[in-house]
């Protein structure tokens, strides 16, 4: 079965982990390694021969407009990440309409396709956002992964279902939760990221075969930071926020080779008709 594979484009000082650390109007002044970084993920999918899906920040867009090209040209999708990680659970939903507006222009500007996907900053769709699937749908957008139901201190939609769903019923958006592996009763997140650079090898290969099993595709995240042991270090965050930011990274690229091989991947919108037609109501999809 094919999964989908996808990277969210942001830079090293742009994470949840450090956002009361770091100012955004910092930004500017920081070593930005979001290009030589990205241009190592484009090698190892170009090694593997595989295309994924960069969900990408639109102040990134911006500031390397090469970059994109070189994603758009090498096969990948372009999707939305929002402009500057500012969770959505932070925003009205007119703020939230006008963050997805500009980005979106960013993109298909300088990507020249037309953008189709969409995942919140730090998966921030939850409860606290019941107009979210609505703002993405008059936008017109096709697809949304931004929902991880799961338990977490960051964020977390426990109650959404695990699988693809429907989030309105007079729209053709679906909701392509991250992917989540069920151990002992419990829903665990599994889908990449820090989970990844924790956990061993084998545990996110297992979740994976788990999500083939139950008849649906896996959707694997990371960021092109975390293949990137050599970032700076910020000195005054929290200890919590240094452990999952600078654990594992040295070991990050050499499980995704290992991901790489054993599965079969592709761009997430190559996905998108099966998993339109599987996906169902919220009642009927959890």
């Amino acid at each position: 079965m094919q999964n989908g594979l996808s990277v969210d484009v942001e830079d090293w000082f742009q994470v949840g982990a450090f956002e009361r650390t770091i100012d955004r109007a910092d930004w500017p002044a920081l070593e930005c390694r979001v290009e030589a970084n990205c241009d190592a993920v484009l090698h190892l999918f170009a090694e593997a021969g595989v295309r994924g899906t960069f969900f990408t920040l639109g102040w990134v867009a911006e500031r390397y407009p090469a970059l994109i090209r070189r994603i758009v040209d090498a096969g990948h999708e372009l999707a939305s990440h929002g402009y500057d990680h500012k969770r959505v659970f932070q925003m009205t939903a007119g703020e939230f309409a006008a963050d997805l507006e500009k980005t979106r222009a960013i993109l298909e500007n300088l990507g020249g396709q037309p953008v189709r996907g969409y995942r919140a900053p730090s998966f921030s769709v939850d409860a606290r956002t019941p107009w979210a699937h609505a703002v993405l749908a008059e936008q017109g957008y096709a697809y949304s992964s931004s929902v991880a139901p799961v338990v977490h201190d960051h964020y977390g939609w426990a109650q959404s279902p695990r699988h693809a769903w429907q989030p309105l019923p007079d729209s053709a958006l679906i909701e392509w939760p991250v992917t989540t592996a069920r151990v002992a009763g419990r829903t665990l997140a599994a889908g990449g990221g820090g989970f990844m650079r924790l956990l061993p090898y084998g545990f996110t290969r297992w979740a994976i075969e788990r999500m083939n099993r139950e008849g649906h595709p896996a959707i694997l995240y990371f960021h092109p930071w975390e293949i990137d042991p050599g970032q700076p270090r910020v000195a005054d965050a929290p200890l919590r926020s240094k452990v999952r930011h600078y654990t594992g990274l040295s070991a990050m690229a050499g499980k995704l080779k290992k991901l790489l091989d054993d599965f079969e991947w592709t761009r997430a919108d190559g996905l998108l008709a099966a998993q339109r037609y599987r996906a169902r109501p919220w009642r009927a999809a959890a």
